[in-house]
């Protein structure tokens, strides 16, 4: 067991007498000795494992709503949700029973139980939670005086550093794994994991680990185990956590009473700087996000942050990456103040930004058809940068969103989401324009709409 230890203790031989004791080599048999048990000991009875129930509602397509459709794909007021049981594991944070996992793990669920190493159970209740960080925060009923992790500061955290990943793999029961953290700021589409902020180890990672704690030798939180890159769904020795900083970040808003994390909103669009952009700019080396578009209202804009500007860094701590940049952003929180160092024209600066909430201008004019229209039950929202935010659109989307298509909109083609730009080559940037065209009642129709990266056309007549 202690073989793989020893070897990396031996690796790291010509180190200055000076360093820290767990970064030399061993001095006496007995340090040779040294295991995990006292640190395990500490930190596993903070680790807890999480049962869920979640409610699934049935697929339905829109055919099922069509009465001669619906002898072949049944009735869909007829279908029952399905019950389904998450099993994941979960970190206590705080005496009084705040706990933190991932979403995938608790984020939809209808009932949890939380189970401690001693055996004792507890119904939770979700605090907070956001589906694109991947996190959520609980709070036992009745919790006092529960075991608990501090949190490791994350930009003091170093490749290299031993690390136990504890948890609930295959629901085997409570299980410690030990290794190495393997690399920092993988982020962007790192292992297929898309955006995000993550610590990646190669201390072995299953199924039933989501959620579960990734700690140092003095028994801090590292990071929260979400994931593992892998071609067969077993641990491969790449595995990745979500920093302990992002953690705080989730405490500190839950604490002040929100139920949905904000992010501040940067209004810009950047492009990672690689080799190729770097000569053709005048850089001496690749690094850096180039800005290269901003809206009027954007923090950064209203800074003094130009096109073409390079950002380097946020805080001192550098940043390579829109993901990098957004991680950054949300650990400050919102009201606070980021340093911004930038490359501009060759010179170096440093600029203040207050981090701010996208902001909800114009109003929305959220807008329900009734039953004149000829699309009832459709649900409207005009764009602003809250909007956007909020449902991932880029900062300059155009056109009215689709919040709900109702029945009738959903046989016609409409999905949640989607962005309606014209109506019989009308543009339309207000729910009420898409009212008022639609209870005109022409006898045909052409509305183009933009979903995802394509624009269709959806034509049908009165």
């Amino acid at each position: 067991m202690f073989r793989p230890l020893l070897l990396i203790l031996c690796l790291a031989g010509p180190l200055a007498a000076e360093e820290a004791p767990l970064q030399r080599v061993p001095q006496s048999q007995a340090e040779v000795q040294l295991s995990f048990v006292p640190l395990v000991k500490r930190a596993a009875p903070a680790v807890v494992n999480i049962y869920a129930r979640i409610m699934a509602e049935p697929r339905r397509t829109p055919l099922q709503s069509d009465p001669f459709f619906r002898r072949f794909f049944g009735d869909p007021e007829a279908e029952k949700p399905r019950v389904q049981n998450s099993l994941g594991s979960g970190v206590i944070l705080s005496p009084d029973g705040i706990i933190v996992s991932n979403y995938h793990v608790v984020g939809m669920a209808t009932e949890i139980r939380v189970a401690l190493s001693d055996r004792r159970e507890f119904t939770a209740s979700v605090l907070l939670a956001d589906e694109d960080a991947d996190l959520a925060l609980l709070k036992i009923e009745d919790g006092d005086d529960l075991p608990y992790l501090p949190l490791r500061e994350s930009d003091s955290v170093e490749v290299g550093e031993l690390v136990l990943a504890i948890g609930n793999p295959f629901g085997v029961g409570q299980t410690v794994s030990s290794g190495i953290v393997s690399g920092l700021a993988r982020s962007g589409g790192a292992g297929g994991l898309g955006h995000g902020y993550y610590v990646q180890t190669d201390a072995p990672i299953n199924p039933g680990n989501s959620g579960g704690a990734l700690v140092d030798t003095e028994g801090r939180l590292v990071g929260i185990n979400t994931s593992i890159l892998s071609r067969s769904g077993g641990s491969n020795g790449i595995g990745f956590a979500i920093p302990a900083d992002l953690v705080a970040a989730f405490m500190e808003q839950a604490r002040a009473g929100r139920h949905v994390f904000e992010r501040p909103w940067a209004g810009m669009r950047g492009q990672p700087v690689d080799a190729d952009l770097a000569a053709s700019i005048g850089l001496e080396r690749p690094g850096g996000l180039i800005v290269s578009d901003r809206h009027p209202s954007s923090p950064f804009a209203q800074a003094g942050i130009e096109v073409g500007d390079v950002i380097t860094a946020v805080n001192g701590q550098p940043v390579n990456s829109a993901s990098e940049m957004i991680y950054r952003m949300s650990v400050i929180g919102l009201g606070g103040t980021a340093t911004i160092d930038l490359v501009r024209g060759g010179a170096e600066l440093a600029l203040p930004v207050v981090l701010m909430a996208a902001p909800e201008d114009p109003p929305r004019e959220e807008m329900q058809l009734g039953g004149s229209s000829l699309l009832p039950g459709l649900t409207l929202s005009r764009l602003n940068p809250a909007v956007t935010a909020d449902n991932g659109l880029a900062y300059d989307a155009e056109g009215v969103l689709i919040l709900d298509p109702g029945s009738t909109g959903a046989r016609v083609g409409f999905r949640k989401g989607d962005l309606i730009l014209s109506i019989n080559n009308s543009p339309v940037t207000r729910p009420a324009e898409v009212r008022d065209s639609l209870e005109a009642r022409q006898r045909g129709y052409e509305v183009v709409i933009q979903r995802g990266a394509r624009r269709i056309a959806l034509r049908f007549r009165v």
